[in-house]
């Protein structure tokens, strides 16, 4: 198994409530049982304050890395990406498990 994991900062003077970061958000927490390589898929915003913290993270899993390559090639998870990078820069992390 492979979990990718995604941490999200929002562009300075971007802010959550913004209509397009919130229709970002929806987009990502519908992509559950839509891509079907995601064996596990959550995503939240966070809760804490810290100057260093990340605004938004996504926690999925996929079986192998054929399996990482088909979701990240998927026409609905590019879509959603396209969104995000009209307003936010991301971080990733891949590892066996």
């Amino acid at each position: 198994m492979i979990r990718h994991l995604v941490l999200f900062k929002l562009n300075e003077g971007v802010t959550r409530d913004e209509e397009r970061v919130a229709a970002g958000a929806k987009a990502f927490a519908e992509l559950e049982g839509v891509i079907p390589e995601l064996t596990f898929w959550e995503c939240a915003w966070n809760i804490t304050e810290r100057p260093i913290a990340y605004d938004f993270a996504i926690n999925s899993a996929v079986a192998d890395r054929d399996a990482l390559a088909r979701y990240l090639e998927h026409p609905a998870h590019q879509a959603v990406a396209a969104q995000w990078r009209e307003f936010a820069t991301w971080v990733i992390a891949d590892y066996e498990f």
